[in-house]
Order: structure tokens, then C-alpha cells, then sequence
């Protein structure tokens, strides 16, 4: 029996193949339509979705592909550049990692210009990667080698944060440029200032592992975080001590992400091949989940 609160896809991609990492730009490209990228083994797929929200005349989701682009390796995460656009000269830039640590920066119009640009110097797996959301002229990786790194996007490695254990989770927030927020597995997040590449500010999970943090776009004071089974909210304020902690899967958590709207809301998801691996849906508001997929992931 279905739970009342579980509710199905509101859409469906049918893939060629396994997908292992899906992501919607959080930039705007011009145009009223979103960018969604997902990779698999030795693909990136790129289109647009357009919700009714946006358009009318649409009923529910329309999907469009733009591009697929060939990646020599199984991609295991993707970031956007806020350059990608879609108005005036199409421009498609992100970066992905893969198993042989190494980044990859892909460029395209979607016509005749296909750059790629790998960048080496992670020594274990890549966990994370974002841009830097202004400008979109670096890019902050972490990896199981205990490291934060910052690029240019000539591949030049322009800083490197020594972390305590595998970092797990990297933020970048538009109205702290000057800072980045770095998660650890072993249950510490940390807020560094990239001007001295000294740590400001330090948040405990008080378990391990942390498997994903995010820094909340709406609220600057609010940081989320899943370790063991649990969600973990801070107000980096308050105290280095979680506000609030409660379980959300069975098993493990996987995944922990903020709402772009409201920040209220944020998601998670349990571990993929665990039992009951669902993706929830909480507000704070609410004691309860206010919505879980239907469907294990």
C-alpha cells in the first residue's frame, strides 16, 4: 500500500543507459527554460526542461535535448558554470569528475565549438565540485585525498586547503564570494576565507560519517547536512551545534539539499540499494515529511 504522502514522477526520461549523476544549473541562462545535465558511463546528456510555472501552454514538464557529449570515463559529479546561456550566442559550460581524478571542463555553442580542458592533481576520488557562482572563472573540488582545491579555468590549481579526513561536500555561496564551505567525512564542516586559505568558522555533525552538506542560497546563516541516518540543520549563528537533528531513512542518508526558494524546505535521499532508498521532501515547519517518492531509487 502506497503511503498517502508518497507520490510518483512527474516526469519521466527514458536513458539510453545507467545514469549516475543528474543536475539543474542554478543559474539563470536567459531564458524562461532550465538546464539539466546527467552523465552515465562515458556520456553527459544536456537539454532543457520548461514546467508549466514558466509556460501555460505546457502540461507538466516539457524535456528537450540539446546536446550529448561524449566523456571518456563514468561520470561520477557535475557542476554548472554560471556562464552557460542560452540568449544571444549559446554558450554550455560545466565541469565534471570521474574515476581517474581528474576534472573535466567542457565548453560548447552546440554547434561547432566542443572544447574540453582536464585538469589533474587530486590524487584519490573526486567527491564534489562547484563553480564560483558570480563569475564562473574558478572551480572548488574535494576529494578522498583530504584536500580542497581551487582552479582557474586554465587548470591552473590556484589554492589547496588541507582537510582532516575525505571531503565530502564544497559550497560556494553568491553573497559570501569570499568564502567556501567544505564538509568532512568525519563530521566537521568548515567555513574557510580564501584571502588568508585560513578556516573562520567550524560546525560539528557530532557523528560520522557526514555524507553531504549544503549551505542554505536564501538564508546565509542556515547550513544542512545528512550523516549516519539523520538530517542535521545549523544556525551558524547560534551555535557550532546542530538547532536541529532528526532520522529520515532507514538506512543511511545520502544526499542533503536546500530548497532554491524557500528556506524552509530542503531534501534527502537514503543510500542507492539500500532498502526503502527514497527521496523526501521536509519543511521546518513540519514534524512529519511532507512528500516522499513513490519509487526506491
Amino acid at each position: 500500500m502506497q503511503d498517502e504522502s508518497s507520490r510518483s514522477a512527474s516526469y519521466t526520461v527514458a536513458c539510453e543507459d545507467y545514469v549516475h549523476v543528474v543536475e539543474f544549473s542554478p543559474f539563470s541562462c536567459g531564458t524562461p527554460v532550465s538546464l539539466l545535465a546527467y552523465g552515465g558511463n562515458q556520456y553527459v546528456v544536456v537539454g532543457t526542461c520548461l514546467f508549466q510555472e514558466e509556460d501555460m501552454e505546457v502540461e507538466g514538464v516539457e524535456f528537450t535535448v540539446l546536446r550529448a557529449f561524449h566523456h571518456e570515463l563514468r561520470v561520477d559529479a557535475l557542476a554548472w558554470s554560471p556562464e552557460s546561456r542560452l540568449d544571444r550566442i549559446p554558450t554550455i559550460r560545466f565541469c565534471t569528475a570521474a574515476a581517474d581524478r581528474k576534472l573535466r571542463l567542457l565548453t560548447s555553442d552546440l554547434q561547432d565549438r566542443h572544447e574540453v580542458k582536464v585538469m589533474e592533481g587530486h590524487a584519490s576520488y573526486i567527491n564534489h565540485l562547484v563553480f564560483e557562482p558570480t563569475e564562473g572563472k574558478q572551480i572548488a573540488s574535494v576529494s578522498d585525498d583530504h584536500t580542497c582545491r581551487v582552479w582557474d579555468l586554465d587548470g591552473n590549481e590556484n589554492t589547496t586547503l588541507r582537510l582532516r579526513s575525505p571531503g565530502v561536500s564544497v559550497c560556494w555561496h553568491p553573497e559570501e564570494v569570499f568564502k567556501l564551505m567544505v564538509a568532512e567525512k568525519k563530521g566537521t564542516i568548515r567555513f574557510y576565507d580564501l584571502v588568508t586559505q585560513q578556516a573562520i568558522l567550524s560546525l560539528d555533525c557530532g557523528q560520522s560519517p557526514l555524507m553531504s552538506a549544503d549551505w542554505c542560497l536564501t538564508n546565509t546563516i542556515k547550513v544542512g547536512a545528512v550523516a549516519g541516518n539523520n538530517w542535521l540543520i545549523w544556525d551558524i549563528t547560534r551555535s557550532s551545534y546542530p538547532q536541529e537533528k532528526r532520522p529520515a531513512h532507514i538506512d543511511k542518508a545520502r544526499l542533503f539539499k536546500w530548497s532554491r526558494a524557500n528556506e524552509n524546505l530542503f531534501s534527502t535521499t537514503g543510500c542507492p540499494g539500500k532498502i526503502s532508498s527514497q527521496l523526501l521532501i521536509h519543511h521546518l515547519g513540519h514534524p512529519q515529511v511532507i512528500q516522499k517518492a513513490a519509487q526506491d531509487l
